[in-house]
């Protein structure tokens, strides 16, 4: 009996809530999903849904402010949340699962030139000694499409792009099996942009990495991505393939969200979301979407619709 291929990444119902002056702040309440290897998922949301904190819940980057944290996060079918901080910094942090921050080409530290602070990654998880981390520095160089002579500069001496994809040779360099990028394009120009999503597909096809992708920017991530997963108030509320997300979103706030891109070949105007997102602090019983979808009924305001388990996974009662 042939026994299914083992997912890489299998996420349960994962919860991540913070302590405020105002109350708790449910940013990622009970999200579930998973990823095969040599896939890209991209997680798509308004500001505020959670996505960055989904990346903080799954890497333990966590601030001091958690009220509640939980669920089980399956990495090659290890529950890694099962592990103590120690085993997790050696076995998983940037070892397992890497991440590019958000403004990442801003983390870089401005006294320190670039190779050095790529090389450090590999010197501390894979236990090597500098010669062999610099080697490792220029092939991933190389794969970002960095200049060999870059090693000896330092960030201010580089482009934002330039500095974009050094951060992304630093969550590469330990070879991880899945990166999480939070917003790696936001604050670049569309030609950067364009390149750098450019790099992410060589790099996915030359060393089979699979990567999280997190943002807003639904046309650039449609060029890199496999799956699509869409967050909505702390939850995801639509799982499927790319390929049958983007012609045709299930949700109403994934419909409203596609409808909200500007499209050369098209006469009618981009569409608006009316009304705001729910407080994270004061959440609706019901559909958290219920406020602001135009096809509610009854039942969206009493009871919260269920992620379905098989085909395309939709948080809706309209396809209950």
């Amino acid at each position: 009996m042939n026994m299914p291929p083992r997912k890489l990444l299998q996420i349960e119902k994962l919860v991540l809530h913070f302590k405020t002056s105002h109350g708790v702040v449910q940013a990622v309440d009970s999200v579930n999903f998973e990823l095969d290897t040599n896939r890209a998922v991209v997680i798509l949301g308004e500001s505020g849904c959670g996505k960055s904190s989904l990346a903080k819940a799954m890497l333990r980057l966590l601030p001091r402010n958690v009220d509640k944290y939980g669920g089980s996060v399956y990495l090659n079918g290890e529950d890694v949340m099962m592990y103590d901080e120690d085993e997790f910094r050696r076995n998983v942090r940037w070892v397992g699962m890497s991440l590019v921050p958000q403004a990442a080409m801003n983390s870089l530290n401005p006294v320190i030139r670039v190779g050095d602070q790529v090389a450090e990654p590999a010197m501390v998880h894979l236990g090597i000694r500098k010669t062999e981390a610099m080697t490792l520095v220029r092939r991933m160089f190389q794969h970002v499409g960095v200049p060999e002579d870059f090693i000896s500069r330092y960030p201010f001496e580089l482009s934002g792009g330039m500095r974009q994809r050094v951060a992304l040779a630093m969550a590469l360099v330990t070879s991880p099996s899945l990166i999480l990028l939070d917003e790696p394009t936001s604050a670049l120009d569309l030609l950067t942009q364009a390149n750098i999503m450019n790099v992410l597909k060589r790099i996915k096809h030359e060393l089979g990495t699979s990567f999280i992708l997190i943002t807003h920017d639904i046309a650039t991530s449609s060029e890199l991505a496999d799956e699509v997963a869409v967050m909505y108030a702390g939850q995801i509320v639509e799982v499927g393939h790319a390929k049958d997300f983007f012609p045709a979103p299930l949700h109403p706030y994934a419909q409203m969200l596609m409808a909200s891109v500007p499209r050369l070949r098209s006469e009618s105007d981009p569409m608006f979301i009316t009304g705001q997102p729910p407080s994270l602090i004061d959440l609706p019983e019901g559909c958290r979407f219920a406020a602001r979808c135009p096809f509610r009924f009854e039942k969206c305001n009493e009871e919260p619709p269920m992620l379905g388990k098989n085909g395309r996974k939709v948080k809706c009662w309209l396809y209950e």
